[in-house]
Order: C-alpha cells, then sequence, then structure tokens
C-alpha cells in the first residue's frame, strides 16, 4: 500500500471545498420556474432582467460556474495523478 503525498490531501481538501461551495450556492439560487402562466404569455422585461449581471442571483450563478471549473479540474487531475503517478 502506498502513502499518501501532501498533495494528495490538498487536492482533496480543494474538491471537497468546492463541492461544498457549490451546494451552497445552488441551494441559495432562486427557481427559475414561471409556471404555466409565464410559459402562455412569455417572459416579461423588468428592471432586474435588464440587470440581471448585477445581481446577486447573477452572483452565485457566477460562483456556482467557477467552483464547478475547480471541482472538474481537481476531478480530472485527480484520475490523472493516482492513475499515472507513481
Amino acid at each position: 500500500m502506498e502513502t499518501l503525498l501532501w498533495y494528495h490531501y490538498l487536492l482533496g481538501a480543494v474538491l471537497v471545498l468546492s463541492a461544498i461551495v457549490i451546494v451552497i450556492a445552488v441551494m441559495l439560487q432562486q427557481s427559475q420556474q414561471q409556471g404555466l402562466s409565464g410559459a402562455i404569455a412569455g417572459g416579461s422585461d423588468s428592471f432586474f432582467d435588464k440587470n440581471k449581471g448585477r445581481t446577486a442571483e447573477a452572483k452565485l450563478a457566477k460562483i456556482t460556474k467557477i467552483f464547478a471549473g475547480v471541482f472538474l479540474v481537481c476531478a480530472l487531475g485527480a484520475v490523472v495523478l493516482f492513475a499515472f503517478v507513481k
């Protein structure tokens, strides 16, 4: 059995922390469902729709995308690290 090195622990910690941040960010986001009335009448443009990039919802979506990318890169790095580096 091989011993784990420091970068194994670092990679595992980054994976766990990024997963926790993703879960929290997704749980804080509001649902995008408009229901049947939104499907029939169409979406209405409001001030918040026009300035969507500045809202807290947009910031949560951006945080989710960033940490999902970090998680993906770390997961792929872990596969390569454990499969090919000995």
